[in-house]
């Protein structure tokens, strides 16, 4: 069957993050902090408008753009939120999670030959999205001095005639790094100057810490026009099954892409499209239901950082999403080696930083959706591992 398939396809590297958490799922006495999934439950209310919902008959395909209620609750919550103002006619398009915009915004884009900067470490879908499109990422690598965040020196030295689009995957997975508003406005007029589209995954935008709020580079001066957003219900509202995302931007792109996605999927999942209206109905509600779960994404996050320092596994603070990305150089091992023997001697799934670029070597990503109880047991699981191999 090898001659049946795409050359391309066949040398596409499986995902390093279900890697190990395969492995992980078949001996029971492990514990994982691989998987970047919320812990918390759905909101009671938006599981009950889904179930009246399949109660009351309404499981017909909805508009391919999404139900219009939907995308005008979405519109609103944009601007209420991020101060990013979209018609819900045609500037807004549900989509399944914010994994299947990315794919389509990539296939409504790219020639064959286009490049595409990619901003790494980064989440693992893009570089291969982009090659099923037969386009070339182009590897924008950030570093751990700048706190992981894009410089405007970084982003023009990369840029060539061929140069067609930036994925701007700020809060970032796996580092936890964001942008703030003075680092976009330093790299929107380099974006402005050789005209590029930039797809900005914005899905961990409520997840952030330290007080500062998020600010979508949509936001700034000049960038509206050239900015797709990308979003969903995933990690904000704890809604990663019901997979529902969506992509807002310039018409005539947001338009292009509904070809593709009414040819490939037809439309959103209507009992998710439900559950994201009742999600959003009450601004009150929206904040009441995203607030205790960052609070304490929050509490987490400040005690996995201080105990990996604790460790000596230096670790760079992270300001949104839900991973810490401590450094394992001071055991002299590859990032393979470490998550493998911690797997296999320590008990305790993570991932390997070069899951998310060959820039990942000497880190580990872990994420802290998971009970403080779960994660106080994988720290002292990880404390005894590095005292086991001579590293404490």
């Amino acid at each position: 069957m090898r001659n049946f398939v795409a050359k391309h396809v066949e040398e596409m590297p499986p995902s390093g993050i279900r890697k190990f958490f395969d492995v992980a799922a078949t001996m029971p006495d492990v514990v994982s902090l691989g998987v970047g999934e919320p812990d918390f439950k759905t909101p009671e209310h938006v599981r009950k408008a889904a179930i009246a919902s399949l109660e009351e008959g309404k499981t017909r395909y909805s508009s391919n753009r999404g139900m219009p209620e939907l995308r005008e609750k979405i519109s609103h919550y944009l601007e209420r939120r991020f101060h990013i103002s979209y018609n819900p006619e045609d500037q807004i398009l549900c989509t399944i999670g914010a994994s299947e915009a990315i794919d389509i915004a990539l296939r409504t884009i790219l020639e064959p030959g286009d490049e595409v900067l990619l901003v790494e470490p980064s989440y693992v879908s893009y570089k291969p999205a982009i090659k099923l499109q037969h386009g070339v990422p182009v590897v924008l690598t950030t570093k751990v001095e700048n706190e992981f965040r894009l410089t405007p020196e970084e982003l023009e030295s990369a840029i060539t005639p061929k140069t067609k689009a930036l994925i701007l995957p700020f809060p970032n997975n796996p580092t936890g790094a964001i942008m703030e508003k003075e680092d976009l406005e330093k790299i929107a007029p380099i974006i402005i100057k050789h005209d590029l589209l930039v797809i900005s995954d914005e899905i961990y935008a409520e997840l952030t810490y330290g007080g500062k709020d998020h600010v979508s580079i949509a936001s700034i001066p000049g960038m509206y026009e050239r900015t797709l957003v990308l979003n969903g219900f995933a990690k904000s509202f704890a809604m990663t099954g019901w997979r529902l995302g969506y992509a807002a931007g310039p018409k005539e792109l947001i338009n292009q892409m509904n070809k593709v996605h009414a040819y490939v999927i037809m439309c959103a999942p209507t009992m998710s499209q439900y559950a994201a209206i009742e999600a959003l109905k009450d601004d009150a509600q929206c904040d009441a239901d995203i607030a205790p779960m960052r609070e304490a994404y929050d509490e987490r996050r400040k005690y996995m950082l201080s105990e990996f320092n604790r460790l000596g596994m230096t670790c760079f603070e992270p300001k949104g999403a839900f991973y810490v990305f401590p450094s394992i150089q001071k055991t002299g091992l590859t990032s393979e080696e470490f998550c493998n023997r911690l797997l296999f001697e320590g008990r305790v799934a993570v991932v390997p930083g070069t899951a998310f670029g060959d820039c990942g070597e000497g880190f580990i990503r872990i994420s802290y959706a998971y009970s403080m109880e779960e994660l106080k047991v994988c720290i002292a699981k990880i404390e005894a591992f590095m005292k086991e191999i001579g590293c404490l």
